[in-house]
């Protein structure tokens, strides 16, 4: 809302997104990928390591594979807006919301196992994400995989077995702390000026059937599936929380601009996000609730 608000009244141009989104993903949040997964005793386990990534991998390329199959029988058969479709409807939101989440449910061994289950969720996106809205593969994509968060996320698991929380000076963990704990505000609130951008796109003429289609899977059949496989997974505890967060969560942002970035539809994009967001005020709490009484 903020975000929304400042953008309204002219306080955060559209000129300066390129500019503070470059500084949120290069500089803030991998401080805050550092700051979390230095010293965390979570990542001491195995499974945490190896498996986190596999399981962020499966659960968007099976997110996207199901909705691609379901979305005609949802009102999009035509190709672009079912590609659109299973794009957005197929990947949770893994950064600006899971993360606050995680760590405010969990604590903050499971937010550091967050960030490693994310690499299988940028390698999930960049790859069959970006062949899916584009219709073929897109030479691109696969440097998309080496970002700055993807970058840091390696970098820190290597300064963590490397022992540096213990022996990297205070006055840099102390910097680095508080540049990070910036990165997710700052994400939001450009997010929500970003939203404000595209708001007139929501009154062109879409389909409400297929929005109604992806909140029911974003929101209904995935998070059943995602808890099913977080009970039955033989995996530590940190990462069936991760699930269990990932689970909840609404539509992922990135979308919106992916969609009109390799020939998607925007529109439908965000009236999806958008949807399923709103929704999620009442969904979010209901799925990790049960996914503490049944997974645990």
């Amino acid at each position: 809302m903020a975000g929304y608000i400042i953008r309204r009244i002219g306080w955060l141009t559209a000129e300066a997104d390129a500019s503070l989104l470059r500084v949120i993903v290069n500089l803030l949040y991998p401080c805050l990928i550092l700051d979390t997964i230095l010293g965390n005793p979570a990542l001491e386990k195995a499974g945490n390591v190896l498996l986190a990534p596999v399981v962020g991998f499966g659960t968007v390329a099976m997110g996207y594979a199901i909705c691609y199959a379901l979305a005609p029988a949802c009102g999009a058969a035509e190709p672009k807006q079912r590609r659109t479709f299973a794009f957005t409807a197929g990947i949770f939101n893994y950064g600006y919301l899971a993360i606050p989440i995680a760590e405010k449910s969990f604590g903050s061994e499971t937010s550091g196992v967050l960030f490693i289950h994310n690499l299988g969720v940028e390698v999930a996106l960049w790859t069959a994400g970006i062949m899916l809205i584009s219709g073929a593969a897109k030479s691109g994509g696969w440097r998309q995989i080496l970002n700055g968060p993807v970058i840091a996320i390696l970098c820190a698991a290597g300064l963590h077995f490397a022992g540096a929380r213990y022996w990297m000076p205070a006055v840099i963990l102390t910097a680095v702390h508080n540049m990070g704990v910036t990165a997710i505000p700052l994400g939001l609130i450009l997010s929500g000026a970003i939203f404000a951008d595209q708001m007139p796109a929501l009154s062109a003429r879409g389909s409400m059937i297929s929005t109604a289609g992806a909140c029911l899977l974003r929101l209904g059949a995935l998070p059943l599936l995602m808890l099913a496989l977080a009970r039955w997974l033989p995996c530590p505890a940190e990462l069936r929380h991760v699930m269990i967060v990932q689970a909840a969560m609404p539509c992922a942002l990135l979308p919106v601009m992916l969609s009109k970035l390799y020939g998607g539809d925007p529109a439908s994009s965000l009236r999806i996000v958008l949807a399923t967001s709103v929704l999620g005020l009442l969904t979010i709490p209901f799925w990790i609730g049960c996914g503490l009484s049944w997974v645990g």
